[in-house]
């Protein structure tokens, strides 16, 4: 068995939680659980069959095995482990997740949230059983952040996204967004367009769209409020590019009317209606 389908959309029932202690007892254990879930963080070396697939056991990976799986491991010495043994919800779209994996730089934080629900499990279970949800996420999430590492996204993407993300109330130039990430504006609109299909200018307007349509739909903040929140705090601006962007004003989109597609518009680095040379 290479991977699991383990359905996440609903939090774990949890059974155990604990730190397992093999090896002194034999360098081999055989078993299964019948109806809970494993899941196995590991600081040491050994050699995991699940299912009849062999697997090699290094400090950092992490397995999640499903219920009546048989799993036999072969220990070199004293072997410590965090484990949780759980019941799983269903789900129509569950997630492939790899039964064993190396989790990287996430290591220290699904330690650390393992530890918090161990130490919330005598007194707090809801708070175990968040802890441990939020582990299962982070392990789903795994994958895919290795496949996203593999096409090698730029880092000056990433850090322009996350410049973006932390000032969209605020004015942003591609120049001054260019500076911070540490390449020239030329060079960051190519490898923005490349990394995602569009420019730096059409990424935030469609960023601060995003964020205007939830505040318009969720809150109640004033219609100045929301669009000073989002970067674009004259309201006639602001009316023009929600019309332009999520094809409606946006007294429409509050009470409920179209505010799911974008009409389309100037993407390139010229900036369109509502969106000045500082963004």
């Amino acid at each position: 068995m290479l991977t699991a389908l383990a359905p996440l959309d609903e939090p774990p029932a949890l059974a155990a939680l604990g730190i397992g202690v093999h090896g002194p007892a034999g360098q081999v254990d055989v078993f299964s659980l019948p109806d809970l879930w494993q899941l196995h963080l590991y600081g040491y070396e050994a050699d995991l069959t699940v299912d009849g697939t062999e697997h090699a056991i290094r400090p950092g990976r992490v397995s999640l095995v499903p219920p009546g799986t048989e799993v036999r491991y072969r220990y070199r010495g004293r072997s410590e482990h965090l484990y949780a043994h759980l019941r799983l919800g269903s789900a129509r779209k569950p997630h492939s997740i790899p039964v064993i994996q190396y989790t990287g730089r996430e290591q220290g934080a699904l330690t650390a949230q393992l530890r918090q629900a161990l130490a919330a499990w005598p007194n707090t279970p809801a708070r175990a059983t968040a802890e441990v949800w939020a582990a299962l996420w982070r392990i789903a999430r795994l994958a895919p952040l290795r496949e996203q590492s593999a096409r090698t996204v730029h880092p000056a993407v990433a850090a322009a996204k996350a410049l973006i993300e932390a000032r969209l109330t605020e004015s942003l130039t591609v120049p001054d967004i260019a500076r911070a990430s540490g390449v020239s504006h030329n060079h960051l609109t190519r490898l923005f367009r490349a990394a995602t299909g569009e420019t730096v200018v059409g990424y935030i307007r469609s960023r601060r769209m995003e964020r205007a349509r939830h505040f318009l739909r969720a809150t109640t903040l004033s219609i100045p409020a929301v669009a000073a929140s989002v970067g674009i705090p004259d309201l006639q601006a602001f009316n023009k590019t929600c019309r332009r962007e999520l094809g409606a004003s946006p007294r429409v989109i509050r009470s409920g009317g179209p505010a799911s597609g974008s009409p389309g518009g100037d993407t390139g680095d010229t900036p369109g209606m509502g969106l000045r040379p500082a963004l």
